[in-house]
């Protein structure tokens, strides 16, 4: 295993009770459900289901027993899961599943630790996967076997401090870790410094290169999740202590500043995930603390900059939430409510309304759909 740490200060940059379908269609309309968990309380660890995007009902399919799989990411074929266990200490480490689609069943393919604690994101190209170590203040790179199992740990990148608040930015966290829709870069939020980290991959090299060009947003931020719009033209942030969204152009690795809109009015610095409808016409982000919910905004096309449209309110504390392939429900996991809730979407207004069709589950934390 080649080990390579870089430090960017030196860069001048309870079970599962699920509300049953009736009737479901056994045609396109039925997606495979994969569902991370936080298992301090009753919960065994990621869920699986079948959801019907037209009906907004859920079956229960399977579940296998893991610790604190607080994010996961399927493979773009849907035939592997990887899942961190979020765990503060030596035993935090990267899950390598096998996945059936038909049947939810997941089987442990391998583990690997991250070598930083408190893993709680994972992006995956189909040749590495990346996990975000919150705690440990890095970004971890596990090269993929063919049979979908994780190598070591390949590279370790750290990240820095330099943001005002004497608490939460005190060390290093690292909270997401996004791959550029062209595949030439990686972005990694580097929440304690205030800023995105960049870096190069090299088609032939396991290793991406750091550049000496991060990207700052304003002090105090703390950065949390990025996405990109389905163009590929923009980039969206949604900072946690701010409550802010900064929304960027993107193009060939330049993430360029546009606009700087609060999705957070109450102040809570609590702010959490961000998504944009497959459609790229409205973009969501969800808020903890105070007011939990989930605030709407419309997209313009011709500039890709925001404009808000409402607030839905929902459970307590909506970690993370996904919109459907076909734009008709999102889907939020309130993980102190212990509940899925299922909104529809109105694709006209962007506004949601709750179906009352809720996903009874123990502390959700992560929601994924296979196609």
């Amino acid at each position: 295993m080649k080990s390579l740490l870089f430090c960017m200060l030196g860069l001048a940059m309870t079970a599962c009770a699920p509300r049953k379908a009736g009737n479901v269609n056994n045609g396109s309309d039925e997606l495979a459900m994969l569902v991370g968990t936080y298992t301090d309380g009753n919960s065994k660890g990621i869920y699986t289901f079948r959801f019907n995007q037209e009906t907004g009902l859920a079956t229960s399919l399977s579940s296998i027993e893991v610790l604190n799989p607080s994010y996961l990411i399927p493979s773009e074929d849907g035939r592997f899961v990887y899942a961190v266990s979020e765990m503060n200490d030596t035993t935090a480490a990267l899950n390598a599943f096998s996945f059936d689609k038909k049947t939810g069943k997941l089987s442990l393919l391998n583990r690997q630790p991250t070598m930083g604690a408190d893993p709680c994101y994972v992006a995956t190209n189909g040749k590495e996967v990346l996990t975000a170590n919150y705690s440990g203040g890095s970004m971890s790179i596990f090269p993929l076997k063919k049979n979908g199992s994780l190598e070591p740990v390949d590279t370790l990148f750290e990240g820095s401090t330099g943001g005002p608040d004497t608490e939460r930015q005190a060390t290093p966290h690292v909270h997401c870790t996004v791959f550029s829709p062209d595949g030439k870069y990686i972005f990694a939020t580097d929440f304690s410094a205030d800023r995105i980290l960049r870096f190069v991959i090299h088609p032939k090299s396991i290793i991406p290169h750091p550049s000496a060009e991060a990207i700052d947003v304003d002090p105090n931020s703390g950065p949390r999740h990025l996405t990109f719009s389905p163009n590929g033209k923009y980039a969206y942030l949604i900072s946690e202590l701010s409550g802010n969204i900064t929304a960027f152009s993107y193009l060939d690795g330049k993430l360029e500043k546009i606009q700087t809109i609060a999705a957070d009015t109450l102040r809570a610095r609590g702010s959490a995930d961000i998504h944009l409808s497959p459609d790229g016409k409205y973009l969501y982000a969800s808020n903890r603390l105070k007011g939990d919910g989930l605030a709407i905004f419309e997209v313009n096309p011709e500039n890709g900059m925001l404009a808000k449209v409402g607030y839905q309110l929902t459970g307590i504390h909506p970690r993370n939430f996904i919109i459907t392939p076909n734009g008709k429900y999102l889907l939020a996991a309130c993980r102190d409510s212990h509940v899925i809730q299922v909104f529809q979407r109105d694709s006209v207004t962007g506004l949601l309304s709750d179906t009352h069709q809720d996903i009874s589950i123990d502390k959700p934390v992560c929601i994924q759909f296979v196609k």
